[in-house]
């Protein structure tokens, strides 16, 4: 790109892309972040001031997703594409330094070994050039297409020797955050193990030594043969709500098979997933009588979890009931103790009613 970013176009069928040439002129990247460690809760926190400039919710024609058009370029220079990766403009990871003052107000021992300058990176992924349409909407054969992309992307930054975990997402509907319409998710390879995977990771070892049993295998294999918060399922996939759920609307869906993450699926599996995703999108889409917003976050093993990990894809949304959102109040926000307006059973029996 005309800045030095890079950009990746993934098609079904070779191209040469004569057009795909950034003519912009685009000003030095400005990405000014750090990485500060929170001694109280012992988690990382990244500092990207630099992002209160990105873009908010275009108007249509200026949208930086689409492809470019004659006196109109974006952020994909060629004029028609299929699935995108490019380094994102307004990245949180890039160029990460560590804050040298507030480390060093740190007690000896009391914080780990800090993430490396450089360490991270954050990537767009632009599922169509087809600015109106949605994930719901993809159909399975581009849903299966973004899959392997994130896939061989997950591969590619897991090799990143200063990467902790690769985390992949979507976030759908104004709502929820969202400052581009367009169909697009991102992918942040992150130069230390999330606070949910850190957490996650350290219940599933202490289970395995406790029991000599797989954590996720078990929980699973219990929501499986109860059935009662089972939205749907085929052979390779299964989609439920979590018997402690947090959010007002929130499904997982397991590979029946344990992998570890997404470049571990095999051809039957990831095609099966896009079916089974396209299935529980369309649900959030009509159970109500708007779409929900919804966050889809990709679930990884973080390096050295790989032996016991589970991939699994949680979706949840904030939408609690027509016209009602739920908002992060005193307990979750102060405390973290989430309390929740649905109950997981009717929410899966609810998602399991609406016509597919």
């Amino acid at each position: 790109m005309a800045d030095g970013r890079e950009i990746l176009y993934f098609d079904a069928v070779q191209h040469t892309r004569p057009d795909s040439i950034d003519v912009r002129q685009l000003p030095d990247r400005n990405v000014n972040s750090e990485i500060r460690f929170d001694r109280l809760l012992g988690e990382w926190v990244v500092i990207a001031a630099h992002r209160q400039t990105r873009t908010q919710l275009p108007d249509r024609t200026q949208c930086p997703l689409c492809p470019s058009r004659p006196g109109s370029p974006t952020e994909i220079p060629a004029s028609d594409y299929e699935v995108v990766v490019f380094e994102n403009r307004f990245a949180a990871l890039p160029g990460v330094s560590t804050h040298s003052s507030a480390l060093a107000d740190h007690v000896a021992g009391s914080a780990p070994t800090s993430p490396t300058e450089k360490s991270g990176r954050s990537e767009v992924v632009c599922f169509s050039s087809e600015h109106d349409t949605t994930s719901a909407q993809l159909g399975v054969e581009r849903t299966r297409m973004v899959i392997d992309v994130l896939a061989e992307r997950t591969t590619a930054l897991r090799a990143m020797p200063a990467v902790s975990q690769v985390f992949c997402f979507e976030n759908f509907g104004a709502e929820i955050g969202v400052t581009l319409s367009h169909p697009h998710g991102q992918i942040y390879a992150l130069p230390f193990t999330s606070p949910r995977a850190a957490k996650i990771e350290a219940n599933a070892r202490r289970y395995r030594d406790e029991h000599n049993r797989n954590l996720f295998g078990d929980m699973f294999a219990a929501e499986r043969d109860s059935g009662v918060r089972v939205v749907c399922a085929n052979d390779e996939w299964t989609a439920f709500v979590p018997t402690a759920a947090r959010w007002p609307y929130e499904v997982l869906l397991f590979p029946n098979r344990r992998v570890a993450d997404i470049p571990e699926l095999d051809d039957h599996a990831r095609t099966r997933f896009a079916e089974l995703y396209l299935d529980v999108l369309g649900r959030f889409e009509r159970r109500f009588d708007e779409p929900m917003p919804y966050i889809a976050a990709w679930n990884q093993a973080p390096k050295g979890a790989e032996d016991f990990w589970w991939l699994h894809l949680q979706i949840f949304s904030i939408r609690r009931a027509p016209g009602k959102l739920k908002y992060l109040a005193g307990a979750e926000s102060g405390m973290g103790v989430f309390i929740s307006d649905t109950t997981p059973e009717n929410v899966a029996a609810e998602l399991r009613a609406v016509t597919p």
